[in-house]
């Protein structure tokens, strides 16, 4: 890396030493701080239980060019996406003042349910009585319904986006200040369980907001050019040091292939397959030979194949490095257009920001195992397990993703009961629960023996049994239950997750209306096991 007179490097930041390290040290963390009071802001304010008790949300600090500076850690498949969404705000001319709402997988999101607000962040003035953008402010959050063809808006069975619910593309719900109440009342007449949604964007705004008060509060403490150095300098920072951890890992390339069990229109095997080079102190990640996109919705926009690609490096890496833009200059990353990885729309892909990012992960950590061999761990769950319970009446939606077996490590066992990969959320308490819904908790309980044997043991998965009190509509979206959670190094595989309904086994993608009464159940997978299982005896 070249180091330029004017303080700059070939990376067009600042170089990390114009700022003495005390100084950059106390900045890094309260920019970080930032970022995290956005996330209790959205958390506390928040009205539906999906945001306020299971944390289904994501709060981060971009700079001016779209960089992000700083994020709180909350869920892995949203923070890797959002520079897209800001991207996708920085190209319809933000003023100060402004917000703009999104949801659109190809423009800048996800997948439906997930609702991101982006905020200019334009605190004070810079001395000429303007006032300049000098970051943005980014809050997503999974609203529990965004209409579409079945409560809860995560239909197994989606062909194409239009089912999935209300796509926004970005749009001014703030301009200059002021709420455009017809934007709002457009969003709200598409949703079902309105109040709950208005209550949620609510506090999605404030802690947008939260983050131009804090700033404005930095800028007083430290002063406004040195804070903005400190953009620059922590994304240096981060990236320096990620190189040097590239580096040490063994140079060369590595394969690996992976399926998915069918698309909520068929049961075939979707492949997805990748190529990473690890070249000195940059990684290259190509998806060529992945399975064209599908007709049913586990197509992923290629934001969500980057956070998977994102959270495997992180893990591999020093988890001290500070995270944010600096982590994913080093790292390349292509998929094939119209491919399952970078699909056209208006392809379905409700499915493919919680399914398919997860078996990216799984691909990606299988392919740098060889480089690797001491981080890598067996494989976990590989899965969220998506039960989604709507009313028929719309008048109430539950949203859960139910944690499982997360895999046996080099040195220890792995984790029961826990979310695994590119989610991060809490599970709904049972009293919660009980109390918002219509719904009754059967069992809850570990999977006993679901962990694959290994001389270190996988986590065990999770069974939940839950009766619906009110004729509503069911949907599962959920993976593992026909190819297991591999071991690794001699270790077994994991269980097989299971899906029941009164019962009776039902497809592992599935949407189905039934009567008061019905007691539906997930068993999720076990991780796999690490090490041949005599040597831990």
């Amino acid at each position: 890396m070249t180091e330029h007179t004017d303080g700059t490097d070939d990376s067009g930041g600042t170089d990390v030493a114009d700022i003495d390290p005390v100084t950059l040290e106390v900045l890094r963390n309260q920019l970080e701080s930032v970022a995290e009071e956005m996330g209790q802001t959205l958390i506390q304010g928040a009205y539906s239980p999906n945001i306020k008790e299971r944390r289904d949300c994501s709060t981060a600090l971009f700079d001016a060019d779209g960089r992000m500076v700083a994020q709180a850690e909350h869920i892995p498949v949203h923070l890797g996406a959002m520079p897209a969404a800001v991207d996708a705000v920085r190209e319809r001319d933000p003023e100060p003042g402004d917000v703009f709402v999104l949801n659109d997988p190809f423009t800048g999101g996800t997948h439906l349910p997930d609702v991101t607000m982006v905020s200019p962040l334009a605190p004070g003035d810079d001395g000429s009585g303007d006032r300049e953008i000098v970051g943005y402010a980014v809050s997503r959050a999974h609203h529990a319904d965004v209409g579409g063809a079945t409560p809860g808006s995560m239909p197994a069975n989606s062909q194409e986006i239009y089912q999935e619910g209300l796509r926004l593309p970005p749009t001014r719900l703030v301009g200059g200040g002021r709420l455009r109440e017809e934007i709002r009342s457009l969003l709200l007449a598409n949703v079902r369980n309105p109040r709950e949604r208005r209550a949620d964007l609510r506090a999605q705004r404030a802690a947008n907001e939260r983050a131009e008060d804090r700033l404005a509060s930095l800028f007083d403490e430290h002063g406004r050019e040195t804070v903005l150095e400190a953009f620059d300098a922590v994304i240096d920072y981060s990236r320096e040091r990620l190189e040097s951890e590239i580096a040490g890992l063994s140079d060369g390339t590595y394969e690996a292939t992976d399926v998915l069990e069918g698309d909520g229109v068929t049961n075939d095997d979707i492949e997805i397959a990748v190529t990473v080079t690890i070249d000195g102190e940059a990684i290259d990640v190509d998806f060529a030979g992945t399975a064209d996109q599908v007709a049913g919705n586990l197509n992923a926009p290629l934001a969500v194949a980057k956070s998977a690609v994102y959270f495997v490096v992180r893990c591999l890496t020093n988890p001290e490095i500070p995270p944010n833009h600096g982590c994913y200059e080093p790292v390349t990353i292509s998929a094939p257009a119209g491919s399952l990885l970078d699909p056209t729309p208006p392809a379905a892909v409700v499915g493919g920001n919680v399914e398919t990012s997860q078996r990216v992960t799984d691909v990606v950590f299988t392919a740098l195992a060889e480089a690797a061999p001491d981080r890598v761990p067996a494989q976990g769950q590989g899965t969220m397990n998506n039960l989604t319970i709507g009313a028929r009446d719309g008048s109430v939606t539950y949203y859960e993703t139910i944690g499982g077996g997360f895999g046996a490590r080099p040195d220890r066992d792995g984790m029961d009961g826990v979310q695994v990969g590119m989610t991060n959320t809490l599970n709904t308490p049972i009293e919660a629960l009980e109390t918002e819904y219509p719904l009754r908790v059967e069992r809850y309980a570990l999977r006993e023996g679901s962990g694959g044997r290994g001389r270190y043991r996988g986590g065990e998965g999770l069974e939940r049994a839950v009766t619906v009190e009110t004729p509503a509509t069911v949907s599962l979206l959920t993976e593992r239950r026909r190819h297991a959670p591999k071991g690794v190094a001699g270790g077994e595989d994991g269980a097989t997750g299971e899906n029941l309904i009164d019962g009776e086994d039902v497809p592992a993608k599935t949407t189905v209306d039934v009567d008061a009464g019905t007691t539906v159940t997930v068993r999720t997978p076990g991780g796999g096991g690490h090490g041949e299982p005599d040597e831990g005896e």
